[in-house]
């Protein structure tokens, strides 16, 4: 492998509803060991709650207020905190700020991003994403949503679902 930079402002990006996608390394870069995205997120974002199959994911704060539930604990994670976010656990995060936040995605092993490049698809064609189609797709990824936990994360930190 060789060295490869990547400046701040480089990568693709895509956008689910106020939360932004910015791949700056694939499976292909990593020899598949891992992949990482940075994931922008508008204040008062909640991403819907869900169970990954086969990857885990680790997060790193680089802005923001992020409040992360994984299981039955939640937190509030800050610019330099990590949160282990493993596979087989239900774990949902959201900006708990005023302001914009960010934090970088390590996903392994690597390819989930591709995921996020086919759901922006889906909200690409107008607003919401059909939920059936959703599924569909979450599905070939080993991805269950945990919709239970909205109404409860959504009231107590006055939170709008992603793409709402």
């Amino acid at each position: 492998m060789s060295a490869i930079l990547f400046p701040p402002s480089e990568g693709k990006t895509v956008v689910l509803g106020g939360l932004g996608v910015v791949y700056k390394l694939d499976g292909s870069d990593t020899r598949g060991a891992f992949s990482i995205v940075e994931h922008p997120i508008e204040p008062g974002t909640l991403v819907p709650p869900h169970t990954h199959a086969h990857e885990d994911e680790f997060s790193y704060v680089l802005q923001g207020e992020i409040g992360v539930r994984v299981g039955d604990e939640v937190v509030l994670a800050t610019p330099g905190c990590y949160v282990l976010k493993p596979r087989g656990v239900p774990h949902t995060f959201w900006n708990a700020g005023p302001a914009p936040g960010r934090l970088i995605e390590i996903i392994a092993p690597p390819h989930f991003e591709q995921y996020f490049a086919e759901m922006a698809a889906l909200f690409r064609d107008g607003g919401l994403p059909d939920f059936e189609r959703v599924a569909k797709l979450a599905s070939r990824y080993g991805l269950t949503f945990q919709m239970e936990w909205v109404p409860e994360l959504s009231e107590k930190y006055n939170l709008k679902l992603l793409g709402r």
